[in-house]
């Protein structure tokens, strides 16, 4: 997508920021669409319970008022998200297709024992007619924060609302699980657990998305990661005149169907990308976004910059970033946190790099640092701005969607090659640096690259590769290249198996790409010294 489009025109759009595309969409509507439904954009109503938070505010209109018989309305959606420690907090968040009276979340250690009951956040969304001949929705979202769980400890829970109790008989099947990370204090005593993470980029919602998701809850794992353009409910690809594609808010329900039977069970931790950005919800694009995920808040500011945070599980440490804030090729939101998220990438890369308990460093993101396709290639502004931190700090894992393939890189310093990385091999971040993955092939229409695909399996590497990155101004700037090292045109995602290790033994993330049938494509392995404080130059 080149211009996150919701009904500006086209050639103005080309023009505007996020801030100013949200500005007009208000000013446009506010007589012609606000007026006509009596809406108001993004409420919540917040009620507190000994384990719940949030902040009370007006109701927007018809979030509550006219509530319908709970009986009649079942809940969906349900989706998991860490808070900042992944080891005692939880977020449960779900939706459901009318108001409805008292939501609540029940959750306990036993099915037969859900004991703890918790008053929900409501945030309803209204979405006017954005479009001529539109209409206008309205969501409902809810969500509970659940804190000062017992670490590396399994939950049964349930949502409902009044008239409808997950544990009564007839509901008791909508019960779900979830699992607190272990203790971090844990490896003082021992290593952590081996665990296995998924993650992929740009699903959207399809047959191929669906079948992605079956293969990732095959693999068990702990958390998944999604770097960014969730579910194009923003479809516009070209932003021209001809695309009459409207923003359809309803895209969302139908992804977080679709995506339930993996997230109600494992947290779905999201970072942001292009087609996230809806301009008619707030000034920076996620106002959204925001009424649908309650993501940790532990970054530069998460009022404004709500996609960039961290957590860690394990000896893992895993950073979201937002790079809509550096991309050269949309810059409709370029610069907006004025520096603040790079400035906090430091300090956290600073501070997980000092923590004894932390081994690994995953970073994941949305436009690529280093890829080689046709449709978008290779984001000059995240070169310049954190590709330099991920080197000073060598960090061991880059996750990209953006481009709907699969890439992965040698091992890269200074924009080249440090040691050549084929399947099967394996690194040390410390002295060969750092490896990038693209992941975006998990459900939408694919791209393709200029070179052939070279896989495992289906070797056919090239020394040198012809391609572009994107600099300022979205000037494409032709470069060759010697680190693409996989290339697979084919619906995939990643997976890594992490083996903690006792201090100053060996640990491992050994990383394996698997198309949607299941199928090995790529695998390698980054090793560190358990326990070891380092910056790796």
């Amino acid at each position: 997508m080149d211009i996150p489009n919701m009904g500006v025109p086209a050639k103005l759009a080309a023009r505007m920021s996020m801030a100013e595309q949200h500005e007009y969409l208000r000013s446009k509507l506010s007589r012609r669409t606000l007026l006509r439904s009596g809406a108001v954009t993004v409420g919540a109503i917040a009620v507190g319970g000994a384990l719940g938070s949030g902040a009370a505010s007006a109701a927007p209109a018809g979030s509550t008022a006219d509530t319908v018989t709970g009986s009649l309305v079942a809940p969906v959606g349900r989706h998991l998200q860490f808070g900042a420690e992944a080891d005692t907090q939880m977020r449960v968040s779900w939706q459901v297709p009318a108001p409805v009276k008292k939501p609540f979340l029940r959750f306990g250690r036993h099915p037969w024992d859900l004991s703890h009951k918790i008053e929900a956040e409501v945030r309803a969304l209204h979405t006017p007619a954005l479009t001529d001949g539109g209409t206008p929705v309205d969501q409902y979202y809810l969500h509970v924060e659940l804190n000062w769980l017992q670490p590396g400890t399994t939950y049964y829970y349930g949502v409902g609302h009044e008239g409808f109790d997950p544990a009564a008989q007839q509901a008791i099947s909508t019960l779900q699980t979830f699992t607190t990370a272990p203790s971090r204090g844990g490896r003082h005593n021992r290593p952590f657990e081996p665990f296995t993470f998924t993650a992929f980029g740009d699903q959207g919602v399809s047959a191929h998305a669906a079948g992605n998701d079956n293969v990732i809850l095959a693999q068990k794992p702990v958390f998944h990661l999604h770097a960014g353009d969730i579910c194009y409910a923003d479809p516009m690809g070209q932003g021209l005149d001809s695309d009459k594609v409207a923003f359809n808010a309803l895209t969302w329900d139908a992804f977080l169907a679709q995506t339930e039977t993996v997230a109600a069970k494992i947290p779905w931790m999201v970072s942001y990308g292009n087609h996230d950005m809806e301009a008619w919800y707030s000034h920076n694009g996620y106002g959204g976004d925001d009424a649908r995920f309650t993501l940790p808040t532990n970054g530069p500011d998460p009022r404004t910059a709500p996609g960039v945070y961290s957590f860690t599980y394990g000896n893992v440490g895993v950073i979201s970033l937002d790079a809509n804030d550096v991309s050269y090729e949309i810059p409709v939101n370029f610069g907006y946190t004025n520096g603040r998220q790079t400035a906090w990438l430091e300090r956290r890369l600073r501070e997980l790099r000092a923590d004894e308990a932390i081994d690994f460093v995953v970073v994941f993101f949305h436009h690529c640092a280093f890829s080689t396709t046709h449709q978008h290639a290779s984001e000059g502004g995240v070169r310049e701005a954190w590709v330099p931190l991920f080197e000073k700090y060598r960090v061991d894992l880059v996750i990209n969607g953006h481009n709907h393939v699969y890439e992965r890189t040698d091992a890269i310093l200074g924009n080249k090659v440090n040691k050549a990385v084929p399947s099967g091999a394996t690194v040390d971040p410390a002295k060969d640096g750092v490896v990038y993955v693209t992941a975006g092939a998990a459900g939408r229409s694919l791209y393709s690259f200029d070179a052939p695909d070279t896989y495992e399996g289906h070797e056919n590497h090239q020394d040198e590769v012809v391609t572009y990155h994107f600099d300022k101004g979205a000037t494409k700037v032709v470069e060759t290249v010697e680190w693409s090292r996989v290339r697979y045109t084919g619906y995939s995602f990643i997976k890594v198996d992490v083996t903690p290790a006792h201090r100053g033994a060996t640990t491992t993330m050994k990383v394996t790409a698997l198309a949607e049938n299941g199928a090995r494509i790529d695998h390698y392995s980054i090793a560190r010294r358990a326990g070891r404080s380092e910056r790796g130059h």
